[in-house]
């Protein structure tokens, strides 16, 4: 699948407090563009809240950060338009009434009707529907998802699909809008030893086509850009040599007005 250039992200002491303290404080590091990031530590350590940071949908209170150049918090809102959700509970969650078609089908008119040109909205109806079966097959293929496979084929509801078929879908589904970034939570979480292997095989996939993914995890893989929340001053740990230094900073006057906490809720 064609995919843009990903977005580098980077973090300087950033840290976000929150009514009962601190959900997570000093977390630095540095990741390149079509990067692996993972945000690694115990349940309850910050984890998922890094990663709303990241991704513009919570607004952190201490240090900066940049994704795809741009400055965060201040411009929360244009990141959240390069950086897609996977699974994120209580943010992202797929429909479990939903069928897979379902689901790709209102994520496909989501897309034409907040994404796409005037142009591509005056086309003809059915070559309209070409492009967007176009853009879902895309998706699926580099989600790893053939729909043939499933129960129902994309009849098949979402309660009635594996945890790694989720997974997929839910990639899928972000793939759609063509992000360059994409953000997956608890990525290894009730996975098997060998579902486990398959799901980062899966992102490190995506990754090396070009999209960076961010992925909370309780254990990082390999070679990816690790980042730790659990610790006092959370520090980058990476084997990967892909990283680069941080951007210049946003135009201070530039204010998006992004939200104190959830800047952006339901499906994304």
């Amino acid at each position: 699948m064609d995919s843009p250039h990903g977005a580098a992200v980077t973090a300087e002491n950033l840290g976000l407090k929150g009514p009962r303290g601190w959900a997570f404080r000093g977390v630095t590091f540095s990741a390149g563009p079509g990067s692996l990031i993972a945000v690694e530590g115990p349940s309850g350590s910050g984890r998922t809240c890094l990663l709303l940071a990241l991704t513009g949908r919570m607004r952190s209170t201490e240090g900066h950060a940049e994704t795809g150049g741009l400055r965060l918090p201040r411009r929360a809102a244009a990141v959240r338009r390069v950086a897609a959700l996977g699974p994120v509970p209580g943010v992202s969650e797929l429909d479990p009434a939903f069928t897979v078609a379902e689901h790709l089908r209102e994520r496909a008119l989501l897309q034409r009707r907040y994404d796409g040109s005037l142009r591509a909205l005056l086309r003809p109806r059915r070559e309209r529907a070409a492009t967007a079966r176009a853009r879902i097959d895309a998706a699926l293929d580099a989600a790893g998802l053939d729909p043939a496979t499933l129960p129902k084929a994309e009849r098949t509801s979402v309660r009635d699909l594996e945890r790694l078929e989720a997974l997929r879908l839910s990639l899928a589904l972000a793939l759609i809008g063509r992000p360059a970034l994409i953000a997956v939570d608890d990525a290894d979480l009730k996975l098997s030893d060998t579902e486990r292997a398959e799901a980062w095989e899966l992102l490190r996939s995506l990754a090396a086509d070009g999209t960076t993914v961010l992925a909370v995890c309780s254990e990082a893989p390999e070679g990816a850009v690790t980042v730790r929340t659990d610790a006092p001053e959370t520090a980058q740990r990476s084997s990967s040599t892909d990283t680069t230094d941080a951007a210049e900073p946003a135009d201070p006057t530039d204010d998006e007005g992004t939200a104190d906490a959830f800047a952006e809720t339901g499906r994304s």
